[in-house]
Parts: structure tokens; C-alpha cells; sequence
């Protein structure tokens, strides 16, 4: 990878910077009974759109040919999406503030595809903290998956399908989701390039869900 430019992005609630961590507000949720979340450091718009486009910007700065890989997160086709709810503030006249941190990613990774550069945009399942190279990846589109009904994938696996993305063409101008098998169901992926080949040539689509 010594003679190709590129530029890895990734913000999601851990691992990421404290800085970009929802954490407890002190209050209560008085529907669900459970204490609230926020964004204290830095709301989604500042973090997840305009932080993101600033390095989309950096990228394309060094180089029109920038391969651009964004972490995002799956669950965008829906507005309605709990995460959505973390550090959004009802204000008097029924209007809310805040939050919607799907919506922005949107946002962003729209804003990478329009830009012209190369990208490969992937949208994780649940981040779990278990070994890498040991489940059978799963690929999918606007938050469907025909090949498993789990929504979970370990850190590791994420981590290795971004470097893959670098190592394989066809990885370029694509969108998708990502997800694993439980271990011990399926074969352990390896073959990273032929991964693709369960899209059918399907990206995601972004007419889906709500951008901010």
C-alpha cells in the first residue's frame, strides 16, 4: 500500500475518542425509567458531520485519487433508530435539538460519495470485544441480511475489512453492511475478495431513511 493514498475514517461509540462518547446527562427517561444520554463533549452534527467532512475535505486535499474508508454505522434506513434518541432534547414547542446521530453519518458518507473521491463506506453491526478471523463475515444492504439474523461483529473483523478494502479494487465505490455468524457457525472469512460477490453488485441506498 506504499504507493496508493489513503485515509481511513471512523467514528462510533467506542472505540472512538472520549471526546465523541454519549455518556449519562444525570436525568431520567420518564417513559422507560432509565437514565439518559448525551453527547456533553460534542453533539453528532459537530462530530459525526462536520468533523467527518473536514477530512473527507483533508483527503481530498492530498489527492483526487484518495481511496476514503468511513466506518459508519448500520441502522440509517430507520429514523427511528434508538441511537437516534441519544442526547435529542424536546424543546418547548415540540421541536427537538440534538442527537439524530445516524441521520448525520448519513450525512457524511452522502457527502464522501458526491465528493468524486474513492470510497468504500461500511456500516457495522453491533461491535463486540471478541478475537477477529474466526466467524463467517456477512454482507448486506440498507439494514438487511439474507445470510444470517445476527447483528453483531467483532471489532477485529471491522478493523480487517477496512485494510482489505485497501488490498482489493472492487471495494471502491462501494457501500454495505457488515455483520458476523456466531462463532463456531459457518467458516472463519478469509477470502475478502470474493466477500463482495453476496451483494449481487447491491450498494446501499441512500433515497432510504433520513439524512439531516
Amino acid at each position: 500500500m506504499r504507493d496508493k493514498q489513503y485515509f481511513y475514517i471512523g467514528f462510533f461509540f467506542s472505540p472512538c475518542p472520549a471526546r465523541c462518547r454519549p455518556a449519562p446527562t444525570g436525568e431520567m427517561d420518564k417513559d422507560t425509567g432509565r437514565p439518559k444520554f448525551g453527547f456533553p463533549n460534542g453533539q453528532p452534527e459537530e462530530i459525526d458531520w462536520i468533523g467527518q467532512r473536514n477530512q473527507i475535505d483533508a483527503a481530498k486535499g492530498l489527492s483526487d485519487n484518495t481511496h476514503v474508508v468511513l466506518c459508519s454505522s448500520k441502522g440509517g434506513t430507520n429514523p427511528d433508530n434508538a441511537l437516534n434518541k441519544f442526547g435529542r432534547e424536546v424543546l418547548e414547542d415540540g421541536t427537538t435539538r440534538g442527537g439524530d446521530i445516524l441521520k448525520w453519518k448519513r450525512k457524511a458518507e452522502k457527502y464522501l460519495i458526491d465528493s468524486g473521491l474513492p470510497y468504500t463506506i461500511v456500516h457495522p453491526g453491533g461491535l463486540v470485544n471478541e478475537p477477529g478471523g474466526e466467524r463467517e463475515l456477512c454482507l448486506g444492504v440498507d439494514d438487511e441480511n439474507t445470510l444470517t439474523e445476527n447483528n453483531n461483529v467483532p471489532r477485529d473483523d471491522v478493523a480487517e475489512v477496512m485494510v482489505q478494502a485497501l488490498q482489493h479494487d472492487e471495494y471502491k465505490g462501494r457501500s454495505f453492511d457488515l455483520v458476523s455468524k456466531p462463532t463456531g457457525e459457518g467458516i472463519a472469512t478469509t477470502a475478502f475478495g470474493a466477500l463482495l460477490a453476496a451483494l449481487a453488485g447491491g450498494n446501499c441506498d441512500y433515497s432510504l431513511g433520513e439524512i439531516a
